[in-house]
């Protein structure tokens, strides 16, 4: 039975997994990213990357060769599918006195390869799906099991592999529950140009929400959310632990929420700027603790710095597609007239957030 050691080993190859093992690269420090599919995911079509999503891929030096290929949004336009008039328009500008406030539709594929392209060629293992997860509690290994027989070590254990992630379930965590909303996506590529102004514009109204969003010259990201039938919350890992002992969960296996803040992806991002700085500091590190307690402590420091600025974002986005789903003449007056604005406004104060550079205590 073939069996190697790593650092830090990775389970996933989606956003949130390929940005950890860069900031981790741009630090010095080598990973290990396992995808249980035989080639790069790159499905999903596009989706909304923020301000605080780009200033993590500022941070991951790849910010400006993904502007180069999506369109800067200047503004929400919201309309009412129901009374056809046009609730609210904000333009960024006039919304964030503060500094520049940046939306650009990315598609996903693109943003995928971008990361991929950025990491040395032997960092993703394809086809290596994990069936089970060990501790050597008294060497502080973790033995990870793949289908085919393989057994990997690792000194750290990251789990990036989405809402029905293996790692969390080795956490303890709960599985999942459906929270009510549903979203499809997509791409329309128009062959001549499509002539849309560079602004998201999004109907809601009678428990949907539709929009569109240029991502280039010709190139438009769709979406429509809904509400198949009432169901429970989402969120449930914050009677979790999101890290033990040398193993934690990120991206969607940390927060899974629904699509109506349009900020799982900028989200993950933040992830992997806040755990690269923290596991570089501790394989790296100098203090008198050994390398184990280090990176115990590390990765719960991770876990306190992305609570609460995960449980925010997953009940904010709840929030928002509760309002978005109720129905009635009272309700569809409130939102029309009132809440559509502050909605608007709710998604661009979440997208001010600022995770921070990728560096290393000295």
């Amino acid at each position: 039975m073939e069996k190697s050691v790593e650092d830090v080993v990775i389970v996933g190859a989606g956003i949130a997994g390929l940005a950890t093992a860069l900031g981790l690269h741009r630090l010095g420090i080598r990973s290990l990213v396992l995808e249980s599919g035989d080639s790069m995911r790159t499905s999903g079509f596009a989706l909304g990357i923020w301000t605080n999503g780009w200033r993590a891929l500022d941070a991951l030096g790849v910010g400006d060769i993904l502007r180069s290929k999506h369109k800067r949004i200047t503004g929400i336009i919201t309309t009412s599918v129901i009374s056809g008039l046009t609730t609210s328009q904000l333009p960024f500008t006039a919304m964030h006195s503060g500094g520049d406030l940046e939306l650009r539709s990315v598609n996903r594929k693109v943003l995928l390869e971008t990361l991929e392209t950025e990491l040395p060629k032997d960092t993703i293992r394809f086809s290596s799906k994990v069936v089970r997860i060990e501790t050597d509690h008294h060497h502080h290994f973790n033995s990870i099991h793949l289908a085919d027989g393989t057994v990997l070590q690792s000194k750290v254990l990251i789990g990036c592999d989405g809402v029905n992630s293996v790692v969390a379930r080795f956490l303890g965590f709960s599985k999942p529950s459906f929270a009510g909303r549903s979203a499809v996506r997509g791409l329309v590529d128009f062959e001549n140009g499509h002539g849309f102004e560079p602004k998201l514009m999004q109907f809601f109204g009678k428990g949907i929400r539709y929009g569109v969003s240029p991502c280039d010259d010709r190139t438009v990201y769709w979406f429509f959310a809904f509400s198949p039938s009432p169901q429970d919350f989402l969120g449930n890992c914050y009677g979790e632990n999101i890290s033990k002992d040398n193993v934690c969960v990120a991206g969607d296996a940390l927060h899974p929420m629904t699509p109506d803040l349009a900020q799982g992806g900028c989200a993950a991002l933040e992830d992997s700027i806040v755990l690269a700085g923290v596991l570089a500091e501790a394989l790296k590190g100098k203090a008198l603790e050994n390398e184990y307690q280090r990176l115990q402590k590390g990765l719960e420091k991770f876990a306190r710095e992305r609570r609460w600025r995960s449980f925010d974002l997953i009940s904010t986005a709840y929030m928002v597609g509760f309002m978005q789903q109720s129905d009635g003449i009272v309700m569809n007056f409130v939102r029309d007239k009132i809440l559509s604005k502050f909605m608007a406004g709710m998604l661009l104060k979440k997208a001010d957030f600022d995770c921070g550079k990728l560096t290393v205590s000295s």
